[in-house]
């Protein structure tokens, strides 16, 4: 490899085109989502979920009964999520949604935690946009501050440590983390009968 190899650029961003990509919505509706989401989301108090999910629901996402979200988090567009029953999203949560997003019931996403449903393909000289969808089963939990990659699924009841980093996907029922996160033991739940 020869010195100017090393030092130029392999890739030209002029070149970029995402000109294939489907946002879900017309240009404008997309619009009018970010200026709700910049002023109208984040100034509503925090207890107030019902109304979040409302403009959620409004905005084509599909938002069950009794979910928690906390006024500080993103979902670039939001007709590509969808919420089970009783989930809650963290502070700080970003839904980075360039593809479906699936969260089950009972799901925890913990603050700052980053779904990221798109990438690029580094081998390609055009820095091509690749998208795919992330699914999180039911029960799971993403604790504070995880990176989920594009494609992956997240098993039913699963527990993803603090500051992992998802890259593949993970098996139900198991405590994962790391970066790269990787399963380490069974999750085990006490009996609800019996509290100590």
């Amino acid at each position: 490899m020869t010195n100017n190899q090393q030092t130029e650029s392999w890739v030209d961003l002029r070149k970029y085109n995402q000109s294939w990509y489907d946002r879900g919505k017309p240009g404008l509706f997309v619009l009018l989502w970010w200026l709700v989401q910049a002023i109208t989301f984040p100034l509503t108090p925090q207890p107030l979920y019902s109304v979040r999910r409302l403009i959620l629901n409004l905005f084509g996402a599909k938002i069950g009964q009794g979910v928690l979200i906390r006024p500080t988090a993103r979902f670039t567009y939001p007709w590509k999520i969808a919420i089970g029953d009783y989930s809650w999203i963290g502070d700080d949560v970003v839904l980075y949604s360039l593809d479906r997003i699936e969260i089950g019931k009972h799901c925890v996403v913990s603050q700052k935690s980053y779904l990221c449903t798109g990438s690029h393909n580094i081998g390609d000289p055009t820095f091509g946009l690749q998208t795919a969808g992330i699914t999180i089963g039911d029960g799971a939990w993403v604790a504070a501050d995880c990176f989920v990659a594009p494609g992956v699924n997240i098993g039913a009841n699963a527990v993803i440590g603090a500051r992992s980093s998802v890259f593949k996907d993970m098996p139900p029922g198991q405590v994962c983390l790391g970066s790269p996160c990787k399963p380490l033991y069974p999750r085990k739940i006490k009996d609800i009968g019996s509290r100590e």
